[in-house]
């Protein structure tokens, strides 16, 4: 019998007592490089045996995402009893790039390309195209963690060139392979359940694709079934701490829309911590829900570190010199968010209570996500810990207890890469304001701002 992971973490009880799954310290490893990253992926998709299940918002039409697909094709030429399956978002797969034109009668974005391969190869590796939302704008799959066999390969890089670097520029990730079986049959049971068998779930890999308008009523009814969807695994592998001590464990969370588990993990997390905590966020732009949290946490005496992106560093970033598109003023707003913020705790940065870190490394981006809480608690997450990400895409993470600090020394390596590009801020005025951005920026976040349209960009961007 399975149960679901329905017990939280919770201040009032022990998170000793978190429901989770034993990990060995030798079967966790942390990468610390996307080039790193995708030689480690490609080997393990040459050497898998049994089953591949990659999930991913998309696996791009370019250089790296080709020599993703080809070598799942090589896989299952070289073992035809493989199970392989590829799961994006529905949306992301069928448009093209954002600023692409379009050519008349032309069809656009991955999904053409995924077909054309199908063709070319005999098919073997099924693309799946998850609907979460009936428009993009308003939810898409943004569930992370690739199975190879037993192995579970998190990050929150989707597949192309720049995730994995394959060419000159990078965009910078957290990446952990974590071998065990329970965990990755979790994983893809639910994939299987929740996903694969939904009537608005279609392979994007063949010709025959439904319209969007024509599938709404499945996708609403999937979106309201993964409102209950959860991680489940037997009995016999739920911690039960009550008698021993603490050991290495993992507990997977999954959630989509207001208040859902990992939400609420990820808030009690902060609530429950008592001496560190640490933030990695592409974007600042953090739900009320977890500024309450880290104000809560700042004035309890805890220390906090934050590390986001420069804006020139953000993946929507468009040096001035170039022409304006509106995308490209996201990240002044979310530089607006961070000063604003700094400027209301500049009191606990002159403390160093609170630290500010700006990542930037020339021409390469930050897409870094994740929380570590009091030494012992570390969230390996997809979830840009925005409002979007709270309320309108699906997620997931993994949240791994490590109560006697066995996986320091990785923790510690980690940490110290991402800290490598980062400068401290250590008065709020040293970040620019409004009237410091390129005149086409400094004017879009004018006029939204009187129309108080950017509230509503902050909750969907």
């Amino acid at each position: 019998m399975k149960y679901p992971l329905m017990r939280y973490l919770n201040p009032r009880l022990s998170t000793d007592q978190l429901p989770a799954i034993p990990l060995q310290a030798d079967a966790v490893r942390t990468l610390l490089g996307a080039a790193e990253y995708r030689e480690e992926l490609l080997k393990q998709i040459a050497s898998a045996k049994h089953r591949i299940y990659l999930c991913s918002l998309y696996v791009q039409n370019d250089e790296a995402g080709a020599e993703v697909m080809e070598a799942l094709y090589t896989a299952k030429a070289a073992r035809p009893s493989l199970d392989i399956a590829v799961l994006v978002d529905w949306h992301r797969a069928q448009r093209g790039l954002i600023g692409e034109r379009r050519q008349a009668g032309q069809q656009t974005g991955n999904a053409a390309w995924y077909q054309k391969l199908s063709r070319v190869h005999a098919e073997g590796v099924p693309v799946y195209g998850i609907p979460v939302q009936t428009s993009e704008l308003f939810g898409v799959l943004h569930l992370k963690g690739f199975v190879i066999d037993d192995v579970v390969i998190y990050s929150g890089a989707s597949i192309n060139n720049v995730y994995l670097h394959k060419q000159e520029k990078y965009r910078h990730d957290r990446y952990l392979l974590i071998q065990n079986s329970v965990l990755a049959t979790t994983m893809v049971d639910f994939i299987r359940q929740h996903l694969l068998l939904a009537s608005a779930v279609h392979r994007l890999d063949k010709a025959e694709i439904p319209a969007t308008r024509s599938i709404r009523n499945d996708i609403r009814r999937f979106r309201e079934q993964l409102k209950k969807a959860r991680y489940q695994f037997n009995e016999q592998f739920i911690g039960q701490y009550s008698e021993t001590p603490p050991a290495l464990s993992v507990t997977p969370l999954v959630g989509v829309g207001k208040n859902n588990p990992l939400n609420k993990a990820i808030c009690q997390l902060l609530a429950a911590s008592k001496s560190q905590i640490i933030i990695c966020t592409p974007y600042f732009n953090f739900p009320r829900a977890v500024t309450r949290e880290v104000n809560r946490a700042l004035k309890r005496g805890v220390s906090v570190d934050i590390i986001v992106g420069d804006k020139v560093a953000n993946d929507f970033f468009i040096p001035p010199e170039q022409p304006f598109k509106v995308i490209s003023a996201l990240p002044y707003l979310y530089e607006v968010n961070l000063r604003r913020f700094a400027k209301a705790h500049q009191q606990d940065i002159q403390k160093n209570q609170l630290r500010l870190r700006l990542w930037k490394d020339g021409e390469n981006t930050y897409h870094l996500k994740g929380l570590w809480v009091d030494q012992c608690y570390a969230l390996m997450t997809g979830n840009n810990l925005n409002p979007r990400a709270f309320r309108l895409d699906l997620e997931n993470a993994l949240l791994i207890h490590d109560p006697q600090q066995e996986l320091l020394a990785q923790r510690n390596a980690e940490l110290a890469s991402i800290v490598e590009h980062t400068t401290l801020i250590s008065d709020y005025r040293s970040l620019q304001k409004v009237k410091d951005y390129p005149e086409p920026v400094r004017k879009l976040l004018t006029r939204l701002s009187t129309i108080r349209l950017d509230r509503l960009a902050y909750r969907v961007l």
